[in-house]
């Protein structure tokens, strides 16, 4: 038997939802005979011993007394700013780090942190969890084997159900950035192809308190791929039908869509037509549950050296560039080269 040893540093929203992935692995864990032992900590030291005790994970009161007791990888649920420093601590302890995305707040700040994984030979998985979803990557299979044909259109499409907290909203850096970055990676990741230049537009139609944090609860954004190809990639707070998140590709010879299922949020207008049948998903835990046990899965992959990084950080820092050129556009009001 195998043992492996991870460490979660972090337990609020993502933090738990982890806690519990990592948990829920371990029956088909150990029909491959490897033995999972999870480690947790927060600064809330109370709430996260509760949250140990429920899981059956084990408490450690720092991230310190985590790294020196000896972890095969840890992972980082904390709030962002905090994101560098841990990312540092794990590759100076020589452990591989699967990392929430963004790497730190700004493009700016995560060019050292970079530098620092490359120059220590740190292994680091952002999360973004979109590459994991079967419905992406059957996309992405249909697109590679050339069964769309050439594309001449993307929209992508990431509608939450209710906003989070105004408290949150004020450091989020912007609906692009928190929310529309994992289109903009979606979209390199399934063409391969770099997003050149962004323009964009939003409005603020919901709680007024969201634009006083100088934010928008509504944004579309027009891209332009290097090969001149272009798409729209759309983002609300307020998609009261349901937590919505579609990607339609389109080509010469064939077009598919990514959220078109029995819980896709929105109905047809058309006479006797039914579908979708089921009720809309409320939250991107719920629309990505599959995805997320996949993604953690994959990261063990890693630190076993079963597979290649599915998301390193140069990918994660791509998309926040595209996402900060987005926000810049939104507030110039004209187009913005993306900075490769």
């Amino acid at each position: 038997m195998k043992h492996l040893t991870l460490g979660l540093v972090g337990v609020g929203r993502i933090g738990s939802m982890h806690a519990h992935n990592i948990m829920a692995l371990k029956p088909g864990l150990e029909e491959r005979d490897i033995q999972l032992r999870l480690l947790v900590t927060d600064v809330a030291a109370e709430y996260a011993r509760s949250v140990s005790d429920s899981l059956g994970a084990e408490f450690v009161p720092s991230v310190d007394v985590m790294l020196d007791g000896g972890v095969d990888g840890m992972v980082v649920a904390t709030g962002t700013q905090t994101h560098p420093e841990l990312i540092r601590a794990g590759v100076d302890a020589g452990v591989p780090v699967f990392c929430e995305k963004p790497v730190a707040g700004n493009v700016a700040d995560s060019l050292p942190v970079l530098d620092y994984i490359r120059e220590g030979g740190g292994v680091v998985q952002i999360g973004h969890q979109r590459r994991f979803d079967a419905g992406y990557l059957e996309a992405k299979r249909s697109f590679d084997a050339g069964e769309l044909g050439w594309i001449h259109s993307l929209r992508a499409v990431t509608g939450d159900m209710f906003p989070p907290p105004v408290e949150f909203l004020a450091t989020s850096g912007g609906l692009f950035r928190d929310c529309s970055v994992h289109d903009f990676d979606i979209l390199r990741w399934l063409t391969g192809r770099e997003i050149v230049e962004v323009y964009a537009r939003g409005s603020n139609n919901g709680d007024p308190a969201i634009g006083e944090t100088g934010d928008v609860d509504t944004a579309l954004a027009v891209v332009t791929f290097d090969d001149g190809t272009v798409g729209t990639v759309s983002a609300t707070r307020y998609n009261g039908a349901g937590h919505d998140v579609r990607l339609e590709i389109q080509g010469s010879k064939s077009s598919v869509m990514v959220g078109l299922d029995d819980k896709a949020a929105l109905r047809s207008t058309e006479v006797g037509v039914s579908f979708p049948h089921g009720g809309a998903h409320k939250t991107f835990a719920e629309r990505f549950d599959a995805a997320y046990r996949a993604e953690m899965l994959a990261f063990l992959e890693l630190i076993q050296g079963e597979r290649e990084n599915p998301c390193t950080p140069e990918d994660a820092v791509a998309a926040s560039k595209v996402a900060d050129a987005a926000q810049l556009s939104l507030e110039t009001g004209v187009p913005v080269k993306v900075e490769l």
